[in-house]
This record gives structure tokens, C-alpha cells and sequence, in this order.
């Protein structure tokens, strides 16, 4: 920084003492295009059902969709992300791609009623599995069973040939964007192959590249019935303590042909954001404003301990001066609202 003159000649509360001079000034603008909606979508007619731990939030049914989406789009915000919640879970999650699995279904109605809104799709399997777990485990009625490893062992490779087929059942139910978040090694590679044998390699791919083994998640996992019956998602997800990890992981992606990055959480790891941002300026970087952190400032504000519009759109201000372009958050309609005045 250059040397600057000393008070009283600088006098920064110049530059502050007025709206219209703020506002000009300002070096980080939120906007409704920095929004991408997530959506919890399930089977069933006529289903809205509120999420307890995430005030606000629900799960849909495929047939109520379409007058959510418009009223999505109409608040500005261009995107959505689905997660899905299936009919029964096996194994290997079949129905993550089945042609009329819940994401499937939710595609389609979506893009019917408003072609315009970007449908991103997770990719992974906690949702589908038995288990609740983001890959195959090794068990000895399995195919791939490895006996030199534990059992209950998330299986890497395997699991990235179900991946592929799940990323291309999307496309092809009429998903813009897939964006694998279960932290497998190799998983971007494999999707990108996948869906350019399949005449799908103009679908772009959001890799939750920096996906950190948070506590932040608990929210969510009620939300999309996909918490682990077992142990937990350390063997793949990033220690939370960790920052140079979360580079070689971004570097990997890239490599194997990563459109967007992601890191998730946001606000612990807002300094991942700014790293990652520096690290990999010529690709779009997302941040996952979590279901805990949503969850938190919730409560809070339905005590009267802080004031929710303030706090959200400083909580989304900070994320984006961090150095996110896009930010996925639950806050995102009430946030539209109050952007728009």
C-alpha cells in the first residue's frame, strides 16, 4: 500500500458520510445473479413439506415445482441446484439414475415451466444409498469386494463408474449443469468422459472441488434423508484444518476438465475462498452457504437477537468479497426481496 498522508489531511469518514457517496464507493456488489436456489425435491402429489431445522425451507413434489420455479425466476435468481430424495435406497442407489428417478422428474417439470432457469443437479450417491454413504462399500456381498480392505470402506474407483451414469441420466432428462459433490478421487474425469461419450460435452461441470468433513452439514442431512448409518465422511471429505489440501484438490479438478469450482462451507472458510480465487482466477468460483449457517442465523433472528436482513445480506456481501462469483444459498428468495427494496 502507498504511503498515505496522516490525519488531519486523511480523513477516510469523507468518503462515508452519505448514501449516495457509500454507494458509489463501494468495492463488493451483491446482486440476484450471484444466486444459485437449492431445492429438496421428493415423491408424492401436492408435497410441501417444511424442513424443522431450516425454517422456511421445504421439500417439493415434481407437480409443485413448476409455480416455485416461476416464482424463483421472477425474484431474478437464475439458477437452481436439486437434490433429491428417492422413492427406497439400495446398495448402489439405483434410482440416482433412473430414467424416472425424483431428479429426473424434477428436471423435467422445471425446464418445461421456465426453460430459461439453470437446473444444476448433485451429483452423489449419500442420497440413494442404504448406507447414507457418497460411494460403494467394500462388503463381502458386493462385486467389487476387496478382502485387503475394511469393511464398510468407501470404494474410489467403482463408485466413479455410477457417477458417470448418474451425471448422464441428468443430461439427458435436460440438466444444464452437474455438479459432483462426494469427493472421490478421479470424479470430474470420470463424469467429463462419461458425458462426452455420450454426446454431452457441452454440459458444463461445478466440481465441489474443496468439500470440507464440516459440522455444518446436520441441517441438511435431515433435509435430504441422506445422513450416514454408520461412522462418517472423513475418509473422503476434506479436515477442516487443512488449506493447502484444499489447492492440490482445486488443481486436480482443473486438470481433469472442471468448468466451475466450489468450496464448501462459506463463512469457516472464507479464507479457502479468497485462496482458492487467487489460486484459480480464470474459473468461476462458487461458495455453499451450508444448511448450519443458514439454520444459525435463523434462529437467531426468530429470538430477536440480531436482524435477519442486515445479517444475511452481510453474511452474502462477505462471501462475495472473498472472492466467490456465485454463492448457493437457502437465503437466496429473501434475499432477492430485499435487494430488489
Amino acid at each position: 500500500m502507498s504511503q498515505l498522508p496522516p490525519f488531519p489531511l486523511s480523513r477516510p469518514r469523507r468518503l462515508r458520510q452519505n448514501p449516495g457517496i457509500r454507494a458509489m464507493v463501494r468495492e463488493t456488489t451483491l446482486t440476484c445473479n450471484d444466486f444459485i436456489y437449492p431445492l429438496f425435491v421428493r415423491h408424492g402429489k401436492g408435497v410441501q413439506a417444511e424442513i424443522p431445522s431450516m425454517p422456511g425451507q421445504y421439500q417439493w413434489s415434481a407437480d409443485k415445482l413448476p409455480a416455485e420455479a416461476k416464482s424463483i425466476a421472477k425474484l431474478g435468481i437464475p439458477a437452481v441446484i436439486l437434490f433429491g430424495i428417492p422413492a427406497g435406497k439400495d446398495p448402489v442407489g439405483l434410482e440416482n439414475f433412473a430414467p424416472d428417478g425424483i431428479i429426473q422428474q424434477a428436471i423435467r417439470a422445471i425446464k418445461q415451466a421456465v426453460p430459461e432457469l439453470v437446473v444444476i443437479t448433485d451429483v452423489c450417491l449419500c442420497e440413494y444409498t442404504e448406507h447414507g454413504h457418497c460411494g460403494l462399500l467394500n462388503l463381502p456381498d458386493s462385486p467389487h469386494y476387496q478382502p485387503h480392505l475394511p469393511e464398510g470402506f468407501v470404494l474410489n474407483d467403482p463408485t466413479l463408474d455410477v457417477l458417470g451414469k448418474v451425471a448422464v441420466s441428468h443430461a439427458e432428462a435436460g440438466a444444464d449443469i452437474v455438479a459432483p459433490s462426494g469427493m472421490m478421487d478421479g470424479m470430474v474425469q470420470a463424469i467429463r468422459i462419461a458425458l462426452d461419450a455420450a454426446s454431452f460435452g457441452h454440459i458444463p461441470i461445478l466440481s465441489y472441488a474443496v468439500k470440507y468433513a464440516s459440522a455444518f452439514y446436520g441441517p441438511f442431512r435431515e433435509a435430504a434423508e441422506g445422513a450416514p448409518k454408520f461412522g462418517d465422511r472423513s475418509s473422503h471429505q476434506m479436515d477442516p484444518a487443512n488449506s493447502r489440501e484444499a489447492l492440490r484438490e482445486a488443481a486436480i479438478d482443473v486438470a481433469e476438465g472442471a468448468d466451475m469450482l466450489m468450496v464448501k462451507p462459506a463463512l469457516p472458510y472464507l479464507d479457502i475462498i479468497r485462496q482458492t480465487r487467487d489460486a484459480f482466477p480464470e474459473l468461476p468460483l462458487a461458495a455453499y452457504n451450508v444448511s448450519g449457517e443458514y439454520s444459525m442465523l435463523k434462529a437467531a433472528a426468530q429470538r430477536g437477537w440480531m436482524d435477519e436482513r442486515r445479517v444475511v445480506l452481510e453474511t452474502l456481501t462477505a462471501i462475495k468479497r472473498a472472492g466467490a462469483d456465485l454463492i448457493i444459498t437457502y437465503h437466496a428468495k429473501d434475499a432477492a426481496r430485499w435487494l430488489a427494496g
